[in-house]
């Protein structure tokens, strides 16, 4: 049966001005057709129903195919899909009228991993990346009354992917990020960056863009608990710009994450949004918010939720991350290895913790292939073009644990470059598992030919679980990128919750041991002279194909401070009383 839904337009920006019309937006969430293309056919399935006519023949419906909830991982939602890596076709109706003078914006938070889209059979949009929003204006391709919007979603690993073949976590498959149909004006305000300057505590900068290139438009932001009102003018590319000088800001940090009410308004159109300034830069190797030096007590987390396997895809899932991380103690968060939902970001925001937010460039990716470059350099400015104006994002991670060689540094050289180019606001860091104890030297160093190039480094070190201690910690010390801040981005060890010995037995899966690795790392910490912070590898176990240990593992990486059914295990009481402590 076809299935044909009245949807309700949700006003999401109040009208501040008479002539201003208020944005709407369409959830296309819900139940969504679906049907498995494992060998890649395409034979009619972006059209829908099939035959239409008496002279056409096919031989499928994808209306009377089985459902897949959107937003959600198809991992998680049928048996049969369970490790399944390949094409799923997803199918959906929407009944509406369009308006001549507005434009439609088809949105997706995010689909895993390569996606292309039709309406009304007609292809709108292709994207590659689970994990960044796109777009595409469908207003050319939707018509009055019945309206059809398919997907084709392909999860399956390619060597010039990112992230490649391999990756230590479960490679779900899907929408698994919201959907919508945005209706905005037909000349709108499409882009806009918000932000306090890099240095200064009194001047906000602000970059305003429409949607067409047309010169002399007049554009006004206001912050009323500031007291400010501008006006701008754009010029011939439909670009307006300001500097503001403010008094009296309230800076957001961990104690105080305080946000401001900011509107922009033209002649059509009016946004309206949260927004909080802070300074964050590095003086030597310190990491200053505000100009005061801060010590990062961080977490690792995975966008999922273990206790039911499968992806953490809505504003309840994001919660419940934070709610764990921050009961914790931590002012800072790795949204590891990807950039996760807007949920997440808006919510830690909210709560006054910082963000590193990184794109998937993970281990052994094809770096010589100009290809996945493009990709790369891509991804991340997608990921700072949805997340400017959040101030919680304080870090862009471009790399985790790649190999020092010419043809990564290029790579990387060129990421750093697109990076900075799109945002100078922010700090940039990378994540290494270079650091070596020189016996000679006596004390851990690191060679590694790019390291320099970044304000800030992060350093994963699993001692005491895949490396022996060379001394007793107390004793270690470490003299690894001296000129740099050093952020200890991933230590720990595994544990499965309820395994018990004296702790004293490598390999034991004990939550003893696993403390004890915890316990000496702290000790070593202490050693580090340019130590900005640290940040345990995880806040939850999560699944990972790689890990195969069928007694203690169950495809699960175990190295959670929380288990699989969110038992906290021994090591995180010793992370929090550290945390506490400082």
């Amino acid at each position: 049966m076809r299935r044909k839904i009245k949807l309700i337009c949700l006003l999401i920006a109040a009208n501040f001005q008479a002539n201003a019309q208020p944005r709407q937006e369409i959830s296309l969430n819900g139940e969504w057709n679906s049907v498995i293309d494992q060998y890649d056919t395409n034979r009619g399935l972006a059209r829908g129903d099939r035959p239409w006519g008496k002279n056409d023949r096919e031989e499928h419906s994808i209306d009377d195919a089985p459902m897949l909830h959107v937003p959600g991982d198809w991992n998680s939602q049928r048996e049969e899909l369970k490790y399944y890596e390949g094409t799923i076709w997803y199918g959906r109706h929407i009944t509406l009228t369009p308006e001549s003078d507005k434009r439609y914006l088809l949105r997706f938070g995010g689909v895993s991993y390569r996606a292309r889209v039709y309406v009304n059979g007609t292809q709108v949009a292709t994207h590659e990346g689970s994990f960044t929003e796109f777009e595409a204006d469908v207003t050319a391709q939707l018509r009055a009354g019945d309206n059809y919007i398919a997907v084709r979603v392909n999860n399956r690993r390619e060597r010039d992917a990112i992230p490649a073949m391999s990756f230590d976590w479960f490679n779900y498959g899907g929408i698994t990020r919201d959907v919508t149909l945005c209706v905005v004006p037909s000349h709108y305000i499409s882009d806009y960056f918000i932000q306090l300057d890099k240095h200064r505590a009194d001047l906000i900068h602000a970059r305003v863009n429409l949607s067409d290139s047309v010169a002399g438009e007049t554009v006004n932001l206001y912050i009323p608990e500031l007291k400010k009102s501008v006006r701008m003018t754009t010029d011939d590319t439909g670009t307006a710009y300001a500097d503001i000088p403010v008094k009296r800001l309230v800076r957001w940090c961990p104690a105080n994450p305080k946000l401001y009410k900011v509107r922009l308004t033209t002649s059509t159109d009016t946004v309206s949004e949260d927004i909080g300034f802070r300074n964050i830069e590095v003086r030597g190797t310190q990491v200053l918010l505000n100009g005061e030096p801060i010590f990062l007590k961080g977490i690792n987390i995975h966008e999922e939720i273990p206790m039911q396997k499968r992806r953490a895809c809505t504003e309840a899932d994001a919660i419940r991350l934070l709610d764990e991380a921050q009961a914790l103690g931590v002012n800072m968060i790795r949204l590891a290895h990807y950039q996760q939902s807007r949920y997440m970001v808006c919510e830690a925001e909210r709560r006054g913790i910082l963000l590193w937010q990184e794109i998937p460039v993970w281990q052994a990716i094809d770096f010589s292939n100009t290809s996945t470059q493009d990709k790369a350099v891509l991804m991340l400015q997608e990921t700072i073009r949805r997340d400017k104006n959040r101030c919680a994002d304080c870090f862009w991670g471009i790399a985790n644990e790649t190999r020092n060689t010419p043809e990564r540094n290029h790579f990387l050289a060129r990421l750093l470059q697109a990076g900075r180019e799109t945002d100078t606001t922010r700090l940039f860091v990378a994540a290494f598992d270079l650091a070596r104890f020189d016996r000679q030297q006596d004390k851990f160093v690191m060679k590694d030919d790019f390291y320099h190039n970044l304000d800030v480094v992060g350093i994963n070190k699993y001692m005491g679980w895949y490396e022996g201690w060379p001394k007793a910690p107390k004793d270690i010390r470490w003299d690894v990128c001296s000129d740099k801040p050093l952020l200890i981005s991933e230590f720990g060890g595994e544990a499965k919750y309820g395994i018990h010995d004296n702790g004293d037995v490598a390999g034991s899966w004990s939550e003893e041991f696993q403390a004890r690795i915890y316990q000496m790392n702290l000790e070593m910490f202490a050693n580090i002279p340019n130590l900005v912070g640290i940040c345990p590898w995880i806040l939850f176990d999560f699944r990972s194909p790689t890990r195969l240990h069928q007694t203690f593992q169950e495809g699960f990486n175990r190295k959670g401070l929380v288990g699989d059914k969110g038992e906290r295990k021994q090591a995180w009481h010793i992370i929090h009383n550290y945390y506490k402590e400082r």
